[in-house]
């Protein structure tokens, strides 16, 4: 099995370079006609009107894709106790936001998380869980009415199996049992869909009783149970929700 990692790096690699082609491939054309325009009319022709030209599709096909396919397009959420959120997805810049939200998780949610014991974030690891490129690694972040982070949910994409990614769903103490976690699984859900995803699978604690309870609202299975832990699977039929019980609160594991 190909590390994570070393997969995404390559991928990178691969993408990087088909989009070098084609832009090179446009810049020397659009040199060759300014260049025969100059020669023909005698003089220097601004070449901004033709690249502006150019530019209104990509700009129309940018923001056909930033309206994100699938629930999670971003925008205000009521929650079941008529607490409002923001939720959107996740960029580099929220590295800060992330943090923050780390520090306001009491350090039981933080061992249910990462199964261990965790004090912080290294810096890697803010890149890591902010630097997504919403397909193979998505995440979705609530924010409070202060602007601030109060809930993330995420799912990577299983380098051996396209059609299967495993999931977190993280929630601040004080916003847990509002029903946030579920809304987020739900978003993150529709995400997947539209990315091609059709199974999640989750790795919790055995003693972590509330993922366990918003897994099963979820028609999650038990697919293994080994050295204190449990691994959830969940089938995403098509345009349906994963469940539609509210039952959030501790955080869903992910690897790192």
């Amino acid at each position: 099995m190909m590390n994570y990692y070393i997969y995404l790096a390559l991928a990178r690699g691969r993408s990087n370079a088909l989009l070098r082609e084609p832009e090179a491939a446009g810049r020397a054309g659009q040199a060759r006609r300014y260049r025969q325009r100059a020669g023909t009319s005698g003089g220097r022709r601004s070449p901004l009107p033709a690249l502006l030209r150019r530019l209104r599709p990509a700009r129309a096909s940018w923001a056909a894709r930033a309206t994100w396919p699938g629930r999670a397009a971003g925008g205000r959420v009521v929650l079941r106790d008529g607490s409002k959120v923001v939720i959107r997805p996740v960029g580099s810049a929220d590295a800060p936001l992330l943090a923050d939200g780390f520090a306001r998780l009491s350090p039981e949610s933080r061992r249910l998380r990462f199964l261990r014991r965790k004090d912080a974030l290294t810096p890697a690891e803010l890149r890591y869980f902010t630097d997504v490129d919403h397909h193979d690694h998505e995440a979705l972040g609530a924010l409070d009415h202060t602007g601030g982070g109060v809930g993330i949910a995420r799912y990577v994409r299983d380098a051996d199996d396209p059609h299967a990614a495993e999931i977190a769903v993280t929630v601040v103490d004080d916003w847990q049992g509002r029903g946030l976690g579920t809304e987020l699984l739900a978003q993150l859900s529709g995400r997947a869909r539209a990315e091609g995803i059709r199974r999640f699978t989750a790795l919790a604690s055995a003693d972590n009783t509330v993922v366990a309870a918003l897994l099963r609202s979820a028609s999650a299975g038990v697919v293994r149970r080994e050295h204190g832990t449990v691994e959830y699977e969940i089938t995403l039929a098509p345009g349906g929700e994963p469940g539609q019980e509210p039952c959030d609160g501790a955080p869903v594991p992910v690897p790192c």
